[in-house]
């Protein structure tokens, strides 16, 4: 009956700017546009929808509730975080090492928390 994730919205005062950041900085591409919503897929066609926002945006932080970050898989670490640091991207940590993880935790455009992580292992 149940699929799984369709894909994840993020709503912004912007969704034209934001979507164009996921295409210029992550290789994302916009899929599909109707009004002023943009759904941008990844390389391994997972999909985000970017929707207008209504109010003003509140500073996240790393542990507050609700969904905290969104995880890009990478399988050039050290390349996709140098790619990053050359367009200017603000990271909020260094990268390290977990569990046999690299990891390192960064924002988007309208500050959303991101992180890029090449796995060792795959989750089962």
């Amino acid at each position: 009956m149940f699929h799984g994730l369709e894909h994840t919205a993020i709503a912004t005062p912007d969704p034209r700017k934001l979507a164009q950041w996921y295409v210029d900085n992550l290789g994302f591409h916009i899929n599909f546009t109707y009004d002023v919503f943009y759904f941008v897929k990844a390389p391994n066609g997972t999909m985000l929808e970017i929707i207008p926002s209504e109010g003003d945006q509140q500073k996240q932080k790393m542990k507050d509730p609700g969904i905290r970050h969104l995880a890009i898989a990478v399988d050039d670490f050290d390349g996709a975080y140098e790619n990053l640091k050359q367009k200017g991207v603000r990271f909020l940590t260094e990268p390290y090492n977990n569990q046999g993880n690299r990891l390192v935790f960064f924002e988007d455009g309208d500050g959303n928390i991101l992180h890029l992580i090449h796995r060792e292992k795959p989750l089962p």
